[in-house]
Protein backbone atom coordinates (compact mmCIF):
# COMPACT_ATOMS: atom_id res chain seq x y z
CA UNK A 1 0.00 0.00 0.00
CA UNK A 2 1.25 3.45 -1.03
CA UNK A 3 1.94 6.11 1.90
CA UNK A 4 -0.90 8.00 0.66
CA UNK A 5 -3.07 5.38 0.76
CA UNK A 6 -2.02 4.36 4.62
CA UNK A 7 -2.60 8.17 5.76
CA UNK A 8 -5.61 7.87 3.66
CA UNK A 9 -6.62 5.65 5.92
CA UNK A 10 -5.44 7.62 9.26
CA UNK A 11 -7.15 10.75 8.08
CA UNK A 12 -10.56 8.61 7.88
CA UNK A 13 -10.09 7.27 11.10
CA UNK A 14 -8.94 10.50 13.19
CA UNK A 15 -12.39 11.95 11.18
CA UNK A 16 -14.61 9.06 12.27
CA UNK A 17 -13.85 10.12 15.81
CA UNK A 18 -14.17 13.78 15.33
CA UNK A 19 -17.37 13.10 13.84
CA UNK A 20 -18.41 10.75 17.09
CA UNK A 21 -17.33 13.86 19.16
CA UNK A 22 -19.19 16.37 16.97
CA UNK A 23 -22.58 15.43 18.25
CA UNK A 24 -21.84 16.05 21.62
CA UNK A 25 -21.47 18.63 23.67
CA UNK A 26 -18.04 19.29 23.74
CA UNK A 27 -16.02 21.56 26.44
CA UNK A 28 -14.22 24.60 24.29
CA UNK A 29 -10.89 25.19 26.03
CA UNK A 30 -8.28 28.11 25.11
CA UNK A 31 -4.84 28.07 24.18
CA UNK A 32 -2.25 30.89 25.21
CA UNK A 33 -2.57 32.31 21.85
CA UNK A 34 -6.44 32.28 22.49
CA UNK A 35 -7.14 29.77 19.66
CA UNK A 36 -9.70 27.25 20.38
CA UNK A 37 -9.31 23.87 21.42
CA UNK A 38 -11.80 20.84 21.93
CA UNK A 39 -11.37 16.97 22.63
CA UNK A 40 -11.98 16.36 19.20
CA UNK A 41 -8.03 18.18 18.17
CA UNK A 42 -6.76 16.18 21.33
CA UNK A 43 -8.34 13.09 20.49
CA UNK A 44 -7.99 12.94 16.39
CA UNK A 45 -4.36 14.30 17.03
CA UNK A 46 -3.26 11.26 19.34
CA UNK A 47 -5.12 8.84 16.66
CA UNK A 48 -3.16 10.20 13.92
CA UNK A 49 0.32 10.52 15.87
CA UNK A 50 -0.38 6.63 16.34
CA UNK A 51 -1.39 5.89 12.54
CA UNK A 52 1.93 7.56 11.43
CA UNK A 53 4.21 5.61 13.90
CA UNK A 54 3.32 2.49 12.16
CA UNK A 55 3.70 3.81 8.82
CA UNK A 56 6.54 6.09 8.90
CA UNK A 57 8.14 5.53 12.52
CA UNK A 58 11.62 7.60 11.62
CA UNK A 59 10.35 10.53 10.48
CA UNK A 60 9.60 13.51 12.90
CA UNK A 61 5.87 14.84 13.43
CA UNK A 62 5.38 18.35 13.92
CA UNK A 63 1.40 18.56 14.93
CA UNK A 64 0.23 21.71 16.29
CA UNK A 65 -1.50 20.27 19.84
CA UNK A 66 1.81 18.95 20.41
CA UNK A 67 3.48 21.90 19.61
CA UNK A 68 0.99 24.14 21.53
CA UNK A 69 2.33 21.93 24.85
CA UNK A 70 6.08 23.04 23.70
CA UNK A 71 6.75 19.46 22.08
CA UNK A 72 8.47 20.57 18.79
CA UNK A 73 11.17 17.77 17.87
CA UNK A 74 13.94 18.46 15.37
CA UNK A 75 13.03 18.19 11.94
CA UNK A 76 15.22 16.76 9.25
CA UNK A 77 14.97 17.32 5.26
CA UNK A 78 12.06 14.87 5.73
CA UNK A 79 9.28 15.12 8.32
CA UNK A 80 5.41 15.17 9.08
CA UNK A 81 3.21 18.00 9.20
CA UNK A 82 -0.13 17.63 11.37
CA UNK A 83 -3.03 19.47 12.26
CA UNK A 84 -5.37 17.09 13.53
CA UNK A 85 -8.71 19.36 13.10
CA UNK A 86 -8.01 22.61 11.39
CA UNK A 87 -10.87 24.90 11.60
CA UNK A 88 -11.53 24.30 15.50
CA UNK A 89 -14.25 27.47 15.58
CA UNK A 90 -16.00 25.83 12.31
CA UNK A 91 -16.22 22.83 14.46
CA UNK A 92 -17.59 24.61 17.33
CA UNK A 93 -19.90 26.64 15.45
CA UNK A 94 -21.07 23.64 13.60
CA UNK A 95 -20.93 24.43 10.14
CA UNK A 96 -19.47 21.49 9.11
CA UNK A 97 -16.07 23.52 7.50
CA UNK A 98 -13.67 21.73 9.13
CA UNK A 99 -10.74 19.20 8.26
CA UNK A 100 -8.29 16.94 9.22
CA UNK A 101 -4.81 16.93 7.52
CA UNK A 102 -1.23 15.66 7.37
CA UNK A 103 1.90 16.00 5.22
CA UNK A 104 5.06 15.02 4.09
CA UNK A 105 7.44 18.12 3.72
CA UNK A 106 10.80 16.85 1.88
CA UNK A 107 13.29 19.90 1.16
CA UNK A 108 11.14 22.36 2.59
CA UNK A 109 8.28 21.45 -0.22
CA UNK A 110 4.88 20.00 0.81
CA UNK A 111 5.28 16.43 -1.61
CA UNK A 112 2.43 14.98 0.15
CA UNK A 113 -0.91 15.40 1.74
CA UNK A 114 -4.41 14.64 2.57
CA UNK A 115 -7.38 17.09 3.45
CA UNK A 116 -10.42 15.34 4.82
CA UNK A 117 -14.27 17.09 5.49
CA UNK A 118 -15.75 14.52 8.07
CA UNK A 119 -18.91 16.62 8.22
CA UNK A 120 -18.84 17.08 4.13
CA UNK A 121 -17.87 13.75 3.48
CA UNK A 122 -15.18 14.81 0.94
CA UNK A 123 -11.48 14.09 1.36
CA UNK A 124 -8.93 15.23 -1.02
CA UNK A 125 -5.20 13.92 -1.51
CA UNK A 126 -2.24 14.85 -3.35
CA UNK A 127 1.48 13.94 -4.39
CA UNK A 128 4.26 15.40 -6.12
CA UNK A 129 4.61 13.79 -9.54
CA UNK A 130 1.71 11.76 -9.18
CA UNK A 131 -1.41 14.45 -9.49
CA UNK A 132 -4.29 14.82 -7.19
CA UNK A 133 -7.22 13.05 -6.35
CA UNK A 134 -10.72 14.03 -4.67
CA UNK A 135 -13.26 11.50 -3.21
CA UNK A 136 -16.74 10.94 -1.17
CA UNK A 137 -16.81 9.28 1.96
CA UNK A 138 -20.12 7.35 2.46
CA UNK A 139 -19.99 4.82 6.00
CA UNK A 140 -16.52 5.56 6.45
CA UNK A 141 -15.54 3.95 3.00
CA UNK A 142 -14.25 6.37 0.45
CA UNK A 143 -16.24 6.01 -3.12
CA UNK A 144 -16.17 7.92 -6.18
CA UNK A 145 -12.34 8.70 -6.74
CA UNK A 146 -11.54 11.12 -9.40
CA UNK A 147 -7.97 12.82 -10.78
CA UNK A 148 -8.49 16.48 -10.28
CA UNK A 149 -6.94 19.69 -11.55
CA UNK A 150 -6.71 23.26 -11.44
CA UNK A 151 -8.95 24.86 -14.04
CA UNK A 152 -8.48 27.66 -16.66
CA UNK A 153 -9.08 30.95 -15.07
CA UNK A 154 -11.26 33.48 -16.63
CA UNK A 155 -9.80 36.90 -16.14
CA UNK A 156 -12.85 38.65 -16.46
CA UNK A 157 -14.50 37.10 -13.48
CA UNK A 158 -12.69 34.99 -11.17
CA UNK A 159 -13.72 33.13 -8.43
CA UNK A 160 -12.03 34.16 -4.78
CA UNK A 161 -12.22 32.03 -2.07
CA UNK A 162 -11.59 33.68 1.90
CA UNK A 163 -12.57 32.65 5.45
CA UNK A 164 -15.59 34.47 6.95
CA UNK A 165 -13.19 34.88 10.10
CA UNK A 166 -10.11 36.66 8.26
CA UNK A 167 -9.45 39.02 5.52
CA UNK A 168 -10.58 42.49 6.12
CA UNK A 169 -9.60 45.88 4.41
CA UNK A 170 -6.12 44.43 3.48
CA UNK A 171 -7.15 41.39 1.54
CA UNK A 172 -9.93 43.45 -0.25
CA UNK A 173 -7.36 46.19 -1.34
CA UNK A 174 -5.20 43.30 -2.93
CA UNK A 175 -7.46 42.24 -4.93
CA UNK A 176 -8.52 45.45 -6.59
CA UNK A 177 -5.81 44.77 -9.38
CA UNK A 178 -8.18 41.37 -10.50
CA UNK A 179 -11.81 41.03 -11.86
CA UNK A 180 -13.53 39.25 -8.97
CA UNK A 181 -17.25 37.69 -9.85
CA UNK A 182 -17.80 35.65 -7.22
CA UNK A 183 -16.49 35.16 -3.42
CA UNK A 184 -16.98 31.69 -1.85
CA UNK A 185 -16.45 31.52 1.69
CA UNK A 186 -14.85 28.27 3.36
CA UNK A 187 -13.25 27.20 6.73
CA UNK A 188 -9.75 25.42 7.11
CA UNK A 189 -7.52 24.13 4.43
CA UNK A 190 -10.90 24.01 2.26
CA UNK A 191 -9.71 26.91 0.45
CA UNK A 192 -6.62 25.16 -1.03
CA UNK A 193 -8.89 21.97 -1.82
CA UNK A 194 -11.38 24.18 -3.38
CA UNK A 195 -8.75 25.61 -5.84
CA UNK A 196 -7.20 22.30 -6.30
CA UNK A 197 -10.74 20.37 -7.62
CA UNK A 198 -11.37 23.73 -10.30
CA UNK A 199 -14.27 25.12 -7.63
CA UNK A 200 -12.47 28.69 -7.40
CA UNK A 201 -9.44 30.37 -8.46
CA UNK A 202 -7.54 32.20 -6.24
CA UNK A 203 -6.90 32.21 -1.97
CA UNK A 204 -4.78 35.37 -1.00
CA UNK A 205 -4.16 35.14 3.03
CA UNK A 206 -2.47 38.17 4.68
CA UNK A 207 -3.12 37.06 8.27
CA UNK A 208 -0.94 34.65 10.30
CA UNK A 209 -0.93 30.95 9.84
CA UNK A 210 1.15 28.08 10.99
CA UNK A 211 2.71 25.56 8.73
CA UNK A 212 0.23 22.57 10.11
CA UNK A 213 -2.45 24.67 8.86
CA UNK A 214 -1.29 24.87 4.95
CA UNK A 215 0.93 22.23 4.59
CA UNK A 216 -1.84 19.42 3.62
CA UNK A 217 -3.87 21.91 1.42
CA UNK A 218 -0.73 23.07 -0.24
CA UNK A 219 0.36 19.61 -1.18
CA UNK A 220 -2.55 18.68 -2.91
CA UNK A 221 -2.89 21.90 -4.98
CA UNK A 222 0.47 21.62 -6.18
CA UNK A 223 -0.21 17.90 -7.24
CA UNK A 224 -3.11 19.49 -9.02
CA UNK A 225 -0.68 22.05 -10.80
CA UNK A 226 -1.31 25.15 -8.64
CA UNK A 227 0.80 27.82 -6.89
CA UNK A 228 1.18 28.78 -3.32
CA UNK A 229 3.58 31.97 -2.92
CA UNK A 230 4.41 34.33 -0.62
CA UNK A 231 4.02 37.68 -1.46
CA UNK A 232 7.73 38.28 -3.14
CA UNK A 233 6.31 35.32 -5.41
CA UNK A 234 8.42 32.85 -3.75
CA UNK A 235 7.27 29.09 -3.20
CA UNK A 236 5.90 28.89 0.51
CA UNK A 237 8.49 27.14 2.18
CA UNK A 238 8.33 24.65 5.57
CA UNK A 239 10.63 23.62 8.15
CA UNK A 240 10.64 27.16 8.88
CA UNK A 241 12.70 27.38 12.57
CA UNK A 242 14.64 30.42 14.18
CA UNK A 243 12.95 33.20 12.53
CA UNK A 244 14.10 36.30 13.70
CA UNK A 245 10.52 37.96 13.44
CA UNK A 246 8.18 35.09 14.09
CA UNK A 247 8.10 32.10 15.89
CA UNK A 248 8.97 28.85 14.49
CA UNK A 249 6.88 27.46 11.90
CA UNK A 250 4.88 30.62 11.25
CA UNK A 251 3.90 31.15 7.71
CA UNK A 252 4.38 34.69 5.69
CA UNK A 253 1.64 36.45 3.82
CA UNK A 254 0.93 33.79 1.25
CA UNK A 255 -1.08 33.78 -1.84
CA UNK A 256 -2.79 30.11 -3.68
CA UNK A 257 -2.93 30.13 -7.47
CA UNK A 258 -5.55 27.98 -9.40
CA UNK A 259 -4.32 28.47 -13.08
CA UNK A 260 -0.74 28.61 -13.07
CA UNK A 261 -0.60 31.34 -15.54
CA UNK A 262 -2.70 33.71 -13.19
CA UNK A 263 -0.65 35.86 -10.72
Amino acid sequence: MTMVEQLIGVALEAGAEVMRLYDTDFEVRFKDDNSPVTKADVVAEAIILAGLARIAPSLAVVAEEAAAAGCLPETAERFLLVDPLDGSREFINRNGEFTVNIALIEDGAPVLGVVYAPALGRIWWGESGRGAGHGRVVAGALVDRKAIEVRVCNLAGLAVVGSRSHGGSAVGAWLDRFAISQFVFAGSSLKFCLLASGEADLYPRLGRTMEWDTAAGDAVLRAAGGRVETLSGEPLRYGKRNQAHDTDFANPHFVAFGDPELR
